[in-house]
C-alpha cells in the first residue's frame, strides 16, 4: 500500500525534534525512529498555473521534499489571470453567471439590501468564515458532521485519490498520490483516475466504472459540482458500500480541489453530484444524490502509511517511513518483514512510535530502519490501552530495496 520515499521531508525551521522512539532489532539492521511536528501551511490563492501543481503538506510524502511553496502574499490578480488562461471551468454556476455582480440603481432596493445585510450579519459560520445568509433546508444524507481535515497546498506533480480498502471486517477509505500530466482540471483528473484506473495498492479497490462523460465546476461558495453519466454506477452494491463509494467521490473531489489551490481549505467544502445534469439520482440504487454533501470522517481509515507507496523501489541504507493516524493518543506499533523469495516473510525489525498532535486528533508518525537489498513489507497498527495491536487499525505496504 505505498507512497514513494527517496528523501524525507524535514521539520520546518525552528520546530523541535522529539527524541528517538523505542525499537527492537530482529534479524539485523540499524533502527532509527523519530518524531516531528509537521508544519501545516495554508495558502489562500486563486487558480494556479499547471506547472505549479499542489498537494498536501499536513502529511507530505517524502518525494515532496524540495518543493517551492507558493507564497501567501501572491497577488490575487496574477492568480486570477492564470485561472483564465489555464483552467477554465467546465460548466458555469449560478455564482459566476454574467450579470450576478451588477449593482442595482434602484433607490427603493437600497433599504431592502441594508436590511438583508443586517440580518445576515448576525449569522456566522464556524471557523471564522464570513457571515452568509441562512440557506433553505436541505435533504442530505444522514452522516456525522465532517471533521476530517482537508489536504493543504504545495507544488507537486502528484494528485490525491481515495480508494476503498478492507481492514479485517471493517471497510475504510484510503488515500494514494498519483502522477498527473497536462494542464487539465485537477478535480476532473482525480475523479477519472478514481473511476477508470486501478489503485497502486492491491488491497484497495473502487466500485466505480469509467463514465462516458464527466464534468466538474467550483462555485465561489466552495461548492464542487460533479456532473457524471449514469454508466459510472454499473455495480451492484449494498447500502453500506454504496455510501462509501459516494464518500470516495466526495473525498477525492475535495482533496484534489484543496491540494490544487482551487478552493479555500480553511472553510467547509461541499460536493453536489448530478447525473446526466439531473438531481435525485439513486447512486448504485442506494444513495440519493443532488444535495450538498461533506466528508464523513467516520469512514476514513484510522491510519495509513504515506511513505513508501506500494511496489516502490528504494536505495539501500536508511529507509524512512511516515504515516497518518486519526488519533494521536494511540501509540503506533510497526514491523518490517523480509521476503525470502519463496513467498514467506520473516520479522526483521519491530518497534513503537507515537503520532504527533493533540489526543483524539489527526497526527503524523515516523520511524526508520537501515535495510539491505531485498523484498520487504512494513506493517503499522494502532495500539489499544492493553498494549495490543488493533487489527482493524492496520495498514501494510510492499516495497523493494536496492
Amino acid at each position: 500500500m505505498p507512497e514513494s520515499l527517496q528523501s524525507y521531508a524535514s521539520p520546518a525551521p525552528g520546530e523541535p525534534v522529539s527524541p528517538a522512539t523505542s525499537g527492537t532489532q530482529g534479524g539485523g539492521g540499524q533502527i532509527v525512529s523519530t518524531r516531528h511536528q509537521a508544519g501545516i501551511n495554508h495558502v489562500s490563492v486563486g487558480l494556479l498555473p499547471p506547472q505549479t501543481r499542489l498537494t498536501a503538506v499536513d502529511d507530505v510524502p517524502s518525494w515532496h521534499s524540495g518543493w517551492n511553496q507558493i507564497p501567501a502574499t501572491q497577488p490575487k490578480t496574477a492568480a486570477k489571470n492564470h485561472a483564465r488562461q489555464d483552467r477554465k471551468p467546465i460548466r458555469k454556476t449560478a455564482s459566476n453567471a454574467p450579470g450576478t455582480n451588477k449593482r442595482t440603481k434602484s433607490a427603493v432596493a437600497v433599504p431592502a439590501m441594508l436590511a438583508v445585510l443586517l440580518l445576515t450579519g448576525c449569522i456566522a459560520n464556524g471557523g471564522g468564515s464570513q457571515a452568509t445568509p441562512t440557506p433553505p433546508p436541505l435533504t442530505v444524507q444522514d452522516a456525522p458532521a465532517s471533521n476530517a481535515p482537508l489536504e493543504t497546498t504545495q507544488a507537486s506533480t502528484k494528485i490525491p485519490v481515495y480508494w476503498i480498502g478492507r481492514s479485517k471486517e471493517e471497510v475504510y477509505l484510503y488515500r494514494e498520490f498519483r502522477d498527473i500530466t497536462g494542464d487539465g482540471n485537477p478535480v476532473t483528473t482525480a475523479l477519472k483516475i478514481m473511476m477508470a484506473e486501478k489503485p497502486l495498492d492491491h488491497d484497495f479497490f473502487t466500485p466505480w466504472q469509467e463514465p462516458s462523460s464527466l464534468a466538474t465546476s467550483i462555485s465561489g461558495k466552495n461548492v464542487i459540482t460533479v456532473d457524471i453519466s449514469r454508466d459510472a454506477f454499473n455495480s451492484n452494491l449494498d447500502a453500506g458500500m454504496a455510501q462509501r463509494a459516494v464518500q470516495q467521490l466526495v473525498y477525492t473531489a475535495t482533496a484534489a480541489a484543496s491540494s490544487s489551490g482551487l478552493i479555500n481549505s480553511g472553510q467547509q467544502i461541499q460536493v453536489v453530484v448530478l447525473v446526466d445534469g439531473h438531481k435525485d439520482y439513486m447512486a448504485f440504487g442506494q444513495v440519493q444524490l443532488g444535495e450538498p454533501m461533506t466528508r464523513d470522517a467516520s469512514l476514513v481509515a484510522p491510519l495509513w502509511i504515506i511513505d513508501p507507496q506500494e511496489d516502490t523501489t528504494l536505495p539501500t541504507g536508511l529507509v524512512k517511513f511516515n504515516g497518518r493516524s486519526t488519533d494521536s493518543s494511540k501509540p503506533i506499533s510497526w514491523q518490517v518483514l523480509q521476503d525470502n523469495g519463496k513467498g514467506e516473510k520473516t520479522s526483521l525489525l519491530t518497534g513503537q512510535t507515537q503520532a504527533t498532535g493533540e489526543p483524539g486528533q489527526y497526527g503524523l508518525f515516523t520511524f526508520g530502519a537501515t535495510l539491505k537489498a531485498g523484498q520487504y513489507e512494513v506493517r503499522v497498527s494502532q495500539v489499544d490501552n492493553a498494549g495490543n495491536a488493533i487489527a482493524t487499525s492496520t495498514d501494510t505496504r510492499l516495497f523493494r530495496v536496492g
